[in-house]
Parts: structure tokens; sequence; C-alpha cells
């Protein structure tokens, strides 16, 4: 290359560094405003976000990215750091130029101050104090889409923003499959007339000491503490400013302590994907998760696949009986037995790892019909009592168990909750090559040795960053396309054992 070349590359990388800038400030104001501001506060942040988005929306769509677009999609020999770099830029340009900027910053002010709407109308149980702002959230949405174009449903716009290249119809074939799947698994456990004991589960679990709990367990899959912190929030998060400060939250629930206990678990998959991409990404856009579904498999994989396994609680068990001795009077079958019950219900997050993807199954039909105008926002909480009734024969009593127990709808994520069960496949496909290449996993679970999982997932996903697709990454990782079946076998060996059928 020439030494042109290298020096429009060297302003090219150092212009995206500075949005880079931008976009990290304004996730600590956002995290910020998550976890401990002032409620007093949230309509001058609010307004601040809106400025600062502004000036990001801005750099993202200004001449100057136009040019630097235009120059480098005409050189030769791009390397593949380079080429996915401008890929990308593009990308987010015309996703963000073909919105006026005074409506993007509106849009922005808006879901700034739907968060908190939210929040009011889940702790009162009043989806009408939340209704009007998510109205005009779905009503820009709608007019984003006019924008931006679709091809196909709708909808598919919205799927591609959180993983690129996935649509209504590859969803629901896999989706179907893994329903049919669920459905099956269910009957069976029915018909088996067994039920775990998890009543040991019910006590009094002081925050101080919960956090203690996640704090070890973060710990043992890996999660750097000098690399992120662990605070409380509504709504557990992970949020990164670089891949060396990535911060998690979670919540905590003083008479059980599994909710944040496998948040934290959870969340600490996000943070290690984030943490284990290189260095040498930061400043081109690509040091991040390639796309919410493969994140979401990282979260996944080790919530359940890691976390609610027998091999992970051989090694991590007495770390639990040290906090809480009670429960030396648990035998660890027991005890597994205890954290894979399945019970349908109502709230998502503490949803069972069999019917957590029924839970997104639910809101992805929603979504797909409330984008299609198939539904009005004022019918939501109806048709959400509709489905659950329909697919996990439970029924809301009110409007927190039911249309608000989530605050993605708030923040405008429509397209995002696909991602947490796509995660789901990912993982045990992930899992399934990973127990080819490590004959001894289980082994090494049991000992608690697993930076040897984490090795094998840095290596495979997280040094990648966003340099490839997803549909590349899984294909370089297991050799084959999506599919369902390693998921759907893992369920039916796990929950077949358990429950006796």
């Amino acid at each position: 290359m020439s030494s042109a070349f290298d020096e429009k590359l060297k302003e090219f990388k150092e212009y995206v560094s500075k949005i880079e800038y931008l976009n990290s400030a304004i996730s600590v104001l956002y995290w910020d405003m998550r976890v401990g501001m002032p409620k007093k506060g949230i309509n001058f942040r609010s307004d601040v976000l809106g400025y600062l988005s502004t000036e990001a929306y801005r750099m993202q769509t200004s001449d100057a990215v136009k040019e630097f677009v235009t120059y480098f999609e005409g050189a030769q020999d791009l390397d593949k750091v380079t080429s996915s770099m401008v890929e990308k830029i593009k990308r987010e340009y015309d996703k963000n130029k073909k919105i006026p900027e005074d409506r993007f910053k509106e849009y922005v002010i808006l879901t700034s101050q739907a968060e908190d709407k939210w929040t009011q109308a889940k702790n009162e149980k009043n989806f009408e104090i939340f209704k009007p702002y998510l109205e005009k959230i779905v009503e820009m949405n709608k007019e984003f889409l006019n924008y931006w174009g679709y091809e196909g449903n709708k909808y598919n716009t919205l799927l591609d923003f959180y993983e690129m290249g996935m649509t209504v119809e590859k969803l629901d074939k896999v989706f179907g499959e893994l329903k049919d799947a669920i459905i099956e698994i269910l009957d069976k456990i029915k018909a088996s007339n067994y039920t775990p004991d998890d009543s040991f589960f019910k006590g009094d679990y002081s925050k101080e000491s919960q956090e203690e709990l996640g704090r070890e367990a973060l710990k043992a899959i890996g999660y750097d503490f000098d690399a992120g912190r662990l605070d409380e929030t509504m709504h557990p998060f992970t949020i990164e400013f670089c891949n060396r400060d990535v911060r998690i939250t979670t919540k905590y629930h003083e008479d059980d302590l599994r909710p944040s206990l496998f948040s934290c678990i959870h969340e600490g998959g996000h943070a290690i994907y984030e943490q284990n991409i290189p260095d040498e990404l930061n400043g081109t856009t690509l040091g991040t998760g390639v796309s919410m579904g493969i994140h979401e498999s990282q979260s996944r994989f080790y919530e359940n696949i890691i976390g609610r396994s027998k091999e992970f609680w051989k090694y991590f068990y007495s770390k639990l009986i040290k906090i809480y001795p009670q429960f030396e009077n648990v035998s660890l079958e027991d005890f597994y037995k205890g954290i894979n019950i399945v019970k349908p219900s109502l709230i998502r997050v503490d949803a069972d790892e069999l019917t957590y993807s029924l839970h997104i199954i639910i809101r992805y039909e929603i979504e797909k019909m409330l984008i299609n105008d198939e539904i009005k926002v004022e019918d939501l909480p109806m048709v959400w009592k509709e489905k659950y009734k329909e697919y996990l024969n439970v029924e809301p009593k009110d409007d927190s168990q039911g249309v608000l127990q989530d605050i993605h709808w708030a923040g405008g994520s429509f397209g995002y909750f696909p991602s947490y069960a796509l995660g789901n496949l990912y993982g045990a496909q992930f899992f399934n090559k990973m127990k080819q290449n490590i004959k001894d996993i289980d082994e090494k679970i049991e000992k608690g040795e697993l930076s040897v999982v984490k090795e094998w997932l840095s290596e495979n996903i997280h040094k990648h960053g966003s340099v490839y697709k997803p549909s590349e990454i899984l294909k370089m990782a297991t050799g084959e396309e999506l599919t369902a079946k390693y998921f759907i076998e893992y369920l039916k060996e796990k929950y077949s054992k358990i429950y006796n059928f």
C-alpha cells in the first residue's frame, strides 16, 4: 500500500476512535442512570444523553464518513480487519443517515424518559402509565422502517440490526422446531408424575451474602474484576466502555438466592466475551461482540450449560455451603434437580431452562404482529395474557407480571428478544464442538478448571470481535450452519434423566 493510503487509514482510525470515545461516555452516563442516579435527575440526564447521542449521530453520518467509505470501498487488497471496519461503518452510516437528525434526537430523549416511566409503571403495576410512551416508540420505529426500507417481512430489518442476516423465514423454521420439541418434553414431564423438591431454596438471604456468592461464581467462571464491577439494579444488564472496563448488574431477591446467582453467571458470560476481545480491535468499531445472538450464546451457555450442570456444582457446591451452611443438609443430587426444576411461569428472567425459549417465542410473535399492524399497543396486555395461557398455561394477575416485565421495549429494542433463544441454539452448537475438541471437558469442569472453557470460547469466538458475521463465526467454530438439533438433543438428554422418562 502507498504512503497516501497509510495516512488515510490512520486518519480514518483516528476519526472512528473519537466516535468510540463519545459512545463510551454515553454508556457511562447510561450505566449511572440505571444504577444509582437520583430520580429527580432523569429529565436532565435524558437531555444530556439526547445531546451526546446526537453528536455521535452527526459524526457517524458526516461527509467525512461518506468520504472514508467511498475511498476504502474502492481500495484493493484490504486486510480483513480494515474491510470489516469499513463495512460496519458504512452499515451504521446508511442506517443513521436515513433518519432525520431532529427525529433521531427526539427518539433518544423519548426512550430515556420511557425507561423511567416503565420503572414507575412496573412498580405501580399499571400499563397505562407506560402506554403513551410505548405508542410513540412503536410509531417512530414504523416511521423509521419507511426510511430504512425492508425486504419481505417488515420485521426483517429490525432483526437484522441485532443479528445480521437473520430473517423471519429462518426464525419461523428453527423456532417452530424448538417450540414443538419443548412442548413434547413438557408433556413427558407432566406424564412422569415426578417433581423435584426445591422448597429448600426458600429462606432469608441477605443482599450482602448473595453478593458474596455472586462474586465467587463470577470468579469461578473467569470474570475479571480488575476489568469490571458488580452492582445492583432493577433489571440486570451488562455494559462495556471498552474491553478493560465491562460492568455487570444483578437484582437481589431476599427470599430466594437463585435469581441473583444465575443472573450474575448470565451477565458474567456477556462480560467475559467483551473482556476477551483483543486490545488491537479497540478504535476499529470491531472491538465488541458481533451480534446479540452470539452474545446471548455466551451468557446462556455460562448460565445454563455450565452453571446448571452437575459437573459445575460438584466443584462449586462447597463454596455455596461455606456462605449458606444450611445447605449441608441438602444433597448435591437434590440441589442439582432443584436448580433444574421445570415450572411453567410468568417471568422470563426467572424461567427454567426448558421453558425459557417459549417466553422468547411469545415476545417474537407479539413484536411481529405489532410491527406489521396486526395489533395495537393498547392490545398488548390482553394478547400477552392469551399467549401465556396458550403456551405455558399460566396467566398474569397484573401488568407487572405480564407486559411490563421487560425493559427492552422502553429502550426501543424491537428485534432484540429473538437473540435470547438464538443464544440457546448457538450455545448448544458451540458446546457440541467443544466436547469434540476437549475430550475430558466434564472432568475439568468438575475440578473447577474452567479456564479451558474460557480459552476455547476465546479462540473460536471472542478473539474475532465483530470482524466476521455471526453466521461466519458459527461456521468457523463448528463447521455447520445454524441448527436447533443440538439444543433439542441437550434438553432431551438432560430432562429425561432428571424426570425419569
